[in-house]
């Protein structure tokens, strides 16, 4: 399938984008040259074959919710440089 320039300039248009002459005669070569490449896949003999949204099957892996206790807070912050009110305490990054 070819495109024409007009296509390419209409396409263009849409993405915003300012193409110069050279520009367009490269985008049309390049992008009919893309739709040809797609056009073969209408040539697979695709019937009974299940449609998928990937190509091998996945599964979410995680491990199940237990809850466990939480750390103690003497725990937490025993290896903070410094610490307040059971808080982390850092220096300000922001300017005030």
């Amino acid at each position: 399938m070819s495109l024409t320039r007009q296509e390419v300039e209409r396409i263009a248009h849409l993405a915003r984008l300012a193409l110069t002459e050279a520009e367009i005669a490269q985008y049309q070569q390049q992008l009919s040259a893309v739709l040809d490449y797609a056009e073969m896949l209408n040539e697979l003999e695709l019937e009974g074959i299940e449609p998928t949204a990937h190509a091998i099957t996945r599964r979410n892996v995680v491990r199940d919710d237990v809850i466990e206790p939480s750390l103690s807070m003497e725990d937490v912050l025993g290896n903070a440089a410094q610490h307040e009110q059971n808080q982390f305490y850092v220096q300000a990054v922001l300017p005030e």
